[in-house]
């Protein structure tokens, strides 16, 4: 009898073990299936110019960055924007930075650069107020992209004629959205070439 009552809580323990063993294998391929959907990136962006016609020019308020899971993003945020008035926009790769007005030539940091043109001054178009300090070939100030797994040097162009232009140096010719809030203009460039999000 002993030895039955033996085997019986021999076999208990295993079963618990067993039931704690499937539970916590369980919960690991959750998780990981979980983080493999959260991680998961769109496909389709392209690497090809973007383009929209402004409705009028508003002043820029400021320029920022930020990391993502698939991608890296720098914000426009450009004052009194809203959906119903868009802001213009011109964003694509080139070879080279060349200053709006003067045609000079400005250095950018990494293996490929976005020119991005935003229909925003950098100044008040009506008192002639500086609303963003941005200076000719420097870094946009505030914006630290160190760690940034796409993105390797950001340079202010110019603010001629209502628009805005930023250099944006990135790691190679990768994929790039851009699109509007109200409020901001938002240029995100994928971590790869395959995938974006």
């Amino acid at each position: 009898m002993r030895r039955w009552g033996t085997a019986l809580a021999a076999m208990a323990l295993a079963g618990g073990a067993l039931a704690a063993a499937t539970t916590a294998g369980t919960a690991g391929a959750a998780t990981q299936t979980a983080a493999k959907t959260a991680t998961t990136c769109e496909n389709g962006w392209g690497s090809g110019e973007k383009k929209a016609q402004p409705e009028e020019h508003t002043p820029l308020g400021n320029i920022r960055t930020g990391r993502h899971a698939c991608y890296d993003r720098i914000v426009f945020d450009v004052k009194g924007a809203t959906a119903a008035d868009p802001v213009g926009y011109h964003v694509g790769y080139v070879d080279a930075l060349h200053q709006d007005g003067s045609g000079e030539k400005i250095p950018v940091h990494g293996d490929a650069i976005l020119d991005i043109r935003v229909s925003a001054p950098s100044y008040d178009p009506a008192s002639g107020a500086e609303s963003y300090p941005g200076r000719a070939g420097k870094p946009l100030r505030g914006v630290d992209i160190s760690g940034y797994q796409t993105f390797r040097d950001t340079r202010f162009g110019a603010s001629v004629e209502g628009d805005t232009q930023v250099g944006l140096g990135v790691r190679e010719r990768l994929p790039f959205r851009v699109f509007q809030t109200d409020g901001h203009v938002v240029v995100d460039v994928a971590h790869s070439a395959k995938a974006a999000s």
